[in-house]
């Protein structure tokens, strides 16, 4: 069977209409987003006026939150799907129709790129007008910093879904502080040279850290590395391609052995 865009459309549609007729869920979309906006951009304004204005925190460490923000709602925009089908204990029934891994999973990462837009384009609004940040100071690099980090939070939100179809409902606690572990090894407000190597070794492996790296390279005045954007890139679609297998694994293993059968409880052994 392969894969149909309009099944993968449906499972977008349900979430738009979820979105759509809650409050609660509307607010979460730009509520926090504004908070870190705001918290961060008046540091950022503090910073700048000390330093005299030797160094451009408002591009560098600002930016480096509107981007990381970015990352975070493009990973919770699949997780949040999915935790929806979760909690309305609607995963069963969702894979009694026609419906393959494929396209579900297609269907949640359209929702992401939904949601993660509203936030995005809302934390540029606030950035702009209240601290006077673009981000076409990034130039021509801006698409891949974007893309690198869409892709990358793409594969953590479709590895956390499987986390949490494997271990059951009370493992989404494992799924929310995915970002904050990545982040030091990202180098997010911080350049790697500060790292101990053990550390940056492992930062070579991860596709933000790339992105973060050039961010400070731009916000410095120099040109941003090209083969290593590139080596970002490539990561980020290598580990989509790796948290997708991945998911499918879960998901026969869970079919295989029944445990798909009692997903509904709020525990499994």
């Amino acid at each position: 069977m392969g894969f149909r865009a309009a099944r993968a459309a449906a499972v977008t549609l349900r979430q738009f209409y979820l979105i759509r007729g809650s409050l609660s869920r509307v607010l979460p979309l730009f509520t926090w987003v504004v908070l870190d906006m705001v918290l961060w951009g008046f540091m950022t304004r503090y910073l700048d006026a000390v330093t005299a204005a030797t160094h451009r925190f408002g591009v560098a460490l600002l930016g480096a939150v509107l981007l990381w923000d970015f990352l975070t709602r493009v990973m919770q925009g699949v997780t949040m799907a999915f935790f929806e089908d979760v909690w309305s204990r609607n995963f069963l029934n969702v894979f009694a129709t026609p419906l393959t891994v494929g396209e579900y999973v297609g269907g949640l990462v359209a929702s992401s790129v939904l949601t993660s837009l509203v936030g995005l384009a809302v934390m540029l609004a606030v950035a702009g007008a209240g601290f006077g940040l673009s981000l076409l100071v990034y130039g021509a690099a801006l698409a891949p910093f974007v893309l690198v980090l869409f892709l990358f939070g793409i594969a953590l939100g479709v590895l956390g879904a499987a986390i949490v179809l494997r271990l059951g409902p009370a493992a989404e606690w494992f799924v929310w502080p995915i970002p904050a572990l990545v982040s030091p090894f990202a180098g997010v407000f911080y350049p790697l040279e500060t790292l101990p190597p053990w550390m940056r070794a492992v930062s070579g492996a991860l596709p933000p850290s790339y992105v973060f790296e050039g961010m400070r390279a731009v916000a410095a005045g120099s040109d941003v590395s090209g083969p290593a954007l590139a080596r970002g890139a490539v990561l980020a679609a290598l580990y989509v391609l790796l948290a997708c297998w991945v998911f499918a694994r879960v998901f026969r293993y869970a079919v295989r052995t029944g445990l798909i059968a009692r997903y509904s409880a709020e525990s499994l052994s």
